[in-house]
């Protein structure tokens, strides 16, 4: 053996000589699994952003996206927060009769918006840039609903012309919304949807759901990719900091599985794609370094398996009043730290509403085969 191309070795280190640099050295622990999450009791799991904007009483916050998103309004309200609702119920209304027409459901009566091209074409519908050619789907009783909002009227409507005055009115409430708020949380539930093929019109639900006939000529399945979805958050964006320069946007992923798929494919394997796009594509347009924008990680603090499955109920969907809880607890420590003690309460006790009164639509597909 030569050894005349080979490196010596380096000299032994002499004692007392500074140890070699190391990237992760002086690092928080924060970033180490070990001391962030094996070595921490999971009720008090808290991956939060510590660098995020706050949220003031006074500021208006408003909510849309999917199902969980009601959650988190119905957290901030009862917190004390200006929950900021521009779409209220019509005086003389009971409050009952008020939450099965979705007034204050979400910030305005637009339900359940799923993924980031429902939230682009209703900004576009508001402000008069994009008219779906779809105006009402007809009930089996006879009855007329809104295809872009098909639940929002549990009656119907008495014809297509009734369905478009009441969504004129609406979006009326949705331009003020978007120019008025203060803080939008986004709460992203769904890659897979339905458009029309016509016009590309983004529905929350497939028709005959809930209202109007499924013809495969007319209506076709999607499941957005990773570069849609960001090419889709990225427009929304755009779209309200250009009617609203001041808006801040919590982004955040829902953590309530799909009710159903309609890929060739186990849902379980559909809903890890679908939540991965969403997460994926999330953390990449939030990480570009405009500080009105935030990913906030409801998503992982549920789905942690460091709970053990705890902040689930029996059906594997429905987030606890425990899983809220949590979510909110560090949504507070992130965005609020001066809380106030309903929303601060100790770990454990039942500080916000269950899921009574959540409106989910994806859930009236299975209703639907009934």
């Amino acid at each position: 053996m030569s050894g005349a191309d080979e490196t010596p070795p380096p000299p032994p280190q002499a004692a007392g000589a500074a140890r070699p640099s190391n990237p992760y050295r002086d690092l928080p622990a924060e970033r180490f699994w070990r001391k962030a999450v094996a070595g921490v009791a999971p009720f008090a799991l808290d991956p939060g952003p510590r660098d995020a904007f706050r949220i003031a009483r006074t500021d208006r916050v408003a909510t849309a996206g999917s199902c969980f998103a009601q959650r988190v309004s119905q957290a901030l309200a009862r917190g004390g927060f200006r929950y900021h609702v521009t779409e209220t119920a019509p005086e003389g209304l009971s409050p009952a009769e008020a939450q099965a027409r979705q007034f204050g459901t979400f910030s305005a009566r637009y339900g359940n918006l799923y993924g980031p091209r429902q939230f682009v074409q209703l900004f576009d519908r508001a402000f008069g840039a994009f008219t779906p050619a779809l105006r009402a789907w007809r009930r089996e009783d006879g009855r007329y609903v809104d295809p872009f909002r098909p639940t929002i009227e549990p009656g119907g409507f008495s014809d297509p012309d009734a369905v478009e005055a009441a969504r004129n009115g609406h979006l009326a409430r949705v331009r003020d919304l978007f120019e008025t708020l203060d803080v939008l949380i986004v709460t992203l539930g769904l890659t897979e949807g339905w458009r029309c093929r016509a016009d590309g019109a983004a529905l929350s639900l497939a028709p005959g759901v809930a209202g109007g006939s499924y013809d495969p000529a007319e209506i076709a399945f999607v499941n957005a990719g990773t570069a849609e979805v960001i090419a889709d958050l990225s427009g929304f964006l755009d779209r309200l900091w250009s009617v609203n320069a001041r808006a801040r946007v919590i982004v955040t992923v829902s953590p309530v599985p799909l009710a159903a798929t309609y890929l060739p494919h186990h849902v379980l394997v559909a809903n890890a794609r679908s939540k991965a796009v969403l997460r994926a594509a999330a953390g990449e347009v939030c990480e570009r370094g405009d500080p009105r924008l935030v990913y906030f990680p409801s998503y992982e603090i549920v789905t942690s398996h460091s709970h053990g499955g705890r902040y689930y109920d029996e059906d594997q969907r429905t987030v606890t009043e425990a899983g809220v809880a949590h979510v909110m607890r560090s949504f507070m420590t992130s965005f609020s730290p001066e809380a106030c003690p309903a929303v601060r309460a100790p770990v454990g006790e039942a500080e916000f509403a269950g899921a009574a009164g959540v409106v989910c639509d994806e859930e009236a597909i299975e209703r639907s085969l009934a």
